[in-house]
Formats: C-alpha cells, structure tokens, sequence
C-alpha cells in the first residue's frame, strides 16, 4: 500500500503522540524534512534537524569535561533545553557505527551519556534507501536497532506535489510540466529497504502503544501498514485479519498435512495478498524444520506432495512454482535426512506433468 504523503505525515504525527518513533524511508528531494517542519508548525514545536551522517562523535555527544574525579560531556549546542521539540535524526544508515552506539542510546534510554532529553521530546528519523543510487549506504541489518523504529515509505506523488507546488509559488512552466509530464516528477518511485522485519516482544508492545491511541476507522484505514512497518509483513496481514473478524488461513502445517476442501475453497477465494502469505508461511515453514518435523515428514512424502499439488491447482501457477523453486533450493543447501526429504518430495511432485516441465526448464536455464 502506497501513501500520500499526507498520509505518512499523519502516521508519524500519531506515533510519536504514542511516544514511539517513525522512520521515514524514501530518496533524497521527496520531502522526508519538509514533512518533519509541517509536523513542527502545525503542532508548535521546535525542530531539531541532525544530519548524523556529517556528525563526528563530539558533535553528538559533547565535549569531554573534568568534573573532580569524574569525565562529563559538556552539552551539544543542539541539545533541547525544553520538551517542546522535534528531534529529527536525518540518513540515519549513512553514519559512521560509532554514531548509531551513541543513537541507539539515545532511542533507548531518550539520553546520550549524561544528557537527557526533556519531556515530552518527539523523534523522527529518516533513511535513504540501500539502492545503487546512493554510495556508501550501510545496509542496516542489526533487528535490534531497526526495531526501534516504525518504518514508513515515502514515494513521491505527482498531484500531491503539484497541490504543494502553489502554496510554495513555483512557477506555471514547471508546474505545467510536470502536470503533463508527472513520470519526470521523480525517477524514484519505489522505495526498496531491502529489510527483514520481525516481529518481537518489544515490537508488538510498540505497536500497542500506538493502535491504543488511534480509533476504530484509524485502524481500518492504517492499521496494516502500521503493523508491517514494526512487525513485518507476514504478521501483520495475519493480526490485521485476526482484528478485523476475517477467517485465517490454517498453519503451514495443516496445509501441507492436512488439508481438505473446506481449506482449499479458503484459499481459492483468497485475494492475491493472502495467497502471498500463505506461499510464504509454507517456504519459511520449510526452511525452518527441526529434527522432529523432518523426520515426520519423511514418512508423509506422499501426503504432502499430493496437498502441495492440490493446492497448486487453486493458486497463481507462478506462486506455486515458487513453492517447487524453493524446494530445489532448500534440496542444493541441506545434507542428510533434511536433503533426502525434499529430494523425495521433488520426485513425487515431478510425476504431475507442469511440474516436471518446470523442473526440466529451470534446469536447462541453470546450463
């Protein structure tokens, strides 16, 4: 789901009403700051702007001090003094590591070493995405430090834009312009963070914090993409079901061994997104086998081939085929009893017809 940035201006003024902190992805010029100082006015608060990628560790910290027997920092110009302040933490994955330590402090504990933040204080951060666009990006892949975080796209608009265009008094023969030509508006309209968001204790506390402050039509409208930008996408589209009184698709496990009509009549009447999820629980499910699991699907080959093929003739073929490239893969990387079990998985779906061509194509592809 892509939002206006009205939208994402509105989110991140709602998560950090919850106390928690919005991260704005999204490439250079499509408003990420202007958004944080629209926030700032309509709300009366100051905004603070560190662009921590420019930052040396004195900067942030302050300048050490002898106090007696003791080292303080003395305090960063920067530093708020009072509770009515935006602090926006800008190309957050651009900083040296040695900043982020000193960051990730300050997200925890709202301090950085002997200073800390008034009451009350909002944070905003935001990110360039790890695109070949940008040199000397650091792909963030700590879960302990995006976790801090809500993670929002922002995309830039066209009819948005050329809406702010006129209170900005750009002039008619660019706003002309890019109302004829809105695809030379930004090159850039895919966001890709390339980020594996997980869902935890902490992140489900936060989104919490947040769905506690929002009304019923608030979680209808950005419920999901709230929920995906803390907890990742598979979960979200499961509570987001769950909350909303939809019928859950069963466990990868009751697919793949138990299935019958009833499910696979729920999953023919899934939307595109829920087949999606359900692909996806089953790769993962997969993926992740314990000792036990293998062995009891050792002995089930059969079942499970046949409920995979049933399934696969009430889905997209592509998400299906998916399904078997996943299969060859986990195969080509597991030893052993795991390695024996999708071996003989393949050759049982590799009697029905299309999946033996499959096989056969994607192996004269791989030559």
């Amino acid at each position: 789901m892509l939002l206006k940035a009205q939208d994402v201006k509105y989110l991140s003024r709602k998560i950090m009403e919850a106390g928690e902190i919005p991260l704005l992805w999204g490439h250079f010029g499509v408003g990420k700051t202007d958004l944080a100082r629209e926030i700032a006015e309509e709300t009366g608060r100051k905004l603070v702007i560190l662009v921590i990628s420019q930052m040396e560790p004195g900067d942030l910290i302050g300048m050490p001090s002898r106090d007696g027997e003791r080292t303080l920092f003395l305090r960063p110009d920067w530093w708020p003094t009072d509770g009515n302040v935006i602090l926006m933490i800008d190309e957050v994955n651009r900083a040296h590591r040695s900043i982020r330590n000193a960051i990730m402090q300050l997200l925890i504990d709202e301090r950085i070493h002997n200073h800390f933040l008034p009451e009350d204080s909002w944070i905003i951060a935001a990110a360039n995405p790890p695109d070949e666009e940008y040199d000397q990006v650091e792909l963030i892949t700590d879960p302990a430090f995006m976790s801090r975080f809500f993670h929002i796209e922002l995309t830039p608009d066209p009819e948005e834009w050329l809406r702010w265009s006129k209170t900005q008094n750009v002039p008619d023969c660019v706003t002309r312009f890019i109302g004829e030509y809105p695809e030379f508006l930004s090159r850039d309209t895919i966001v890709s963070m390339r980020l594996e968001l997980r869902p935890s204790p902490r992140s489900w506390y936060k989104l919490g914090r947040v769905f506690g402050i929002l009304e019923s039509d608030e979680i209808e409208k950005y419920g999901y993409v709230l929920a995906a930008g803390i907890v990742g996408p598979e979960a979200a589209r499961t509570f987001m079901s769950k909350i909303q009184g939809n019928q859950l698709l069963p466990s990868p496990r009751t697919l793949l061994m138990e299935l019958d009509d009833s499910i696979l009549k729920r999953i023919s009447q899934s939307d595109i997104s829920g087949i999606s999820a359900s692909v996806m629980r089953i790769t993962r499910h997969l993926s992740e086998l314990d000792e036990m699991q293998v062995q009891e699907y050792f002995q089930m080959v059969p079942r499970i081939a046949g409920n995979l093929l049933e399934i696969g003739r009430v889905i997209p073929r592509d998400s299906f085929f998916s399904i078997i490239r996943h299969i060859v893969h986990q195969m080509e990387g597991e030893k052993g009893l795991k390695r024996a079990l999708f071996e003989n998985l393949l050759e049982e779906l590799a009697m029905d017809h299309d999946v033996m061509k499959f096989l056969q194509g994607s192996h004269e592809s791989a030559k």
